[in-house]
């Protein structure tokens, strides 16, 4: 018998691999533009602290890997998915752009990169596809450094009065009648606001950081449609050896 998550990864897999030739096109069209305003602000805060080496997960198309480095051109910027169809769009998208980011195939779940490697990682609209969301989190604090920052961006639950109530009937009603038509696979775009409709609210996930050991604060954008999650990873304090008999603490001989 599958393992529930594995097939859970693999049909989500499936799915964007369909959907990958229209991808850009209707995030465009679906967020009314919005959703580049938002990457923006996310990209910002990763690169507040100046990092070396980053990482853009679940990087889809690579429009957040080639921001990161058109803004940071010195930072090493790695971008990785588990789609490889997303992947190739988004080597055309750097060759044309004349941007060198390296583009890797890569379960969250199981990252390929050494402990402590990143300085910087960011998400953008996919971290609620992850099959197993504290596993994910234990997966990047692995991989960053102490210091290190971590940007989610991400649609959370709808809230359930003015702006929210407006944009559900359009997620759920609207969205994927557009996303079928130009896609031809509707599925996707029904899954998109269920998706969406199970994930963790902004103070569910920001806890869940703290459980996984990040220091996190969240911003909600547009009436709460978006929120970005930025998580830092603590520096650790290293002990003070005890003194030897005769020894005196710096500075007091």
């Amino acid at each position: 018998m599958q393992d529930p998550t594995e097939a859970k990864a693999q049909a989500v897999q499936k799915m964007f691999s369909e959907i990958a030739p229209r991808y850009d096109l209707l995030n465009r069209v679906l967020s009314l533009g919005v959703d580049q305003v938002w990457r923006v602000a996310a990209v910002k805060a990763a690169l507040q602290k100046n990092p070396k080496r980053i990482l853009d997960l679940a990087t889809g198309t690579g429009d957040i890997a080639l921001l990161l480095k058109k803004l940071a051109p010195s930072a090493e910027v790695t971008g990785a998915d588990f789609t490889p169809p997303m992947l190739e769009l988004a080597r055309q998208k750097a060759r044309k752009a004349g941007l060198e980011v390296l583009f890797v195939e890569a379960d969250a779940l199981k990252l390929p990169f050494p402990d402590q490697h990143f300085d910087a990682v960011t998400i953008a609209f996919g971290f609620r596809n992850f099959a197993d969301h504290p596993k994910a989190l234990a997966e990047l604090y692995r991989v960053i450094a102490p210091g290190g920052r971590l940007c989610v961006l991400e649609f959370p639950p709808p809230p359930k009065s003015g702006l929210g109530l407006l944009y559900r009937f359009y997620f759920t009603r609207v969205l994927p009648v557009i996303g079928g038509l130009v896609s031809g696979r509707a599925a996707a775009y029904r899954y998109l606001p269920e998706s969406v409709e199970r994930f963790p609210d902004p103070p569910t996930l920001a806890t869940m950081m703290g459980l996984a050991g990040f220091s996190t604060r969240y911003e909600l954008f547009t009436g709460g449609i978006a929120a970005l999650h930025i998580a830092d990873k603590p520096i650790l304090k290293v002990p003070a050896l005890p003194l030897r008999t005769g020894e005196f603490p710096p500075g007091e001989e």
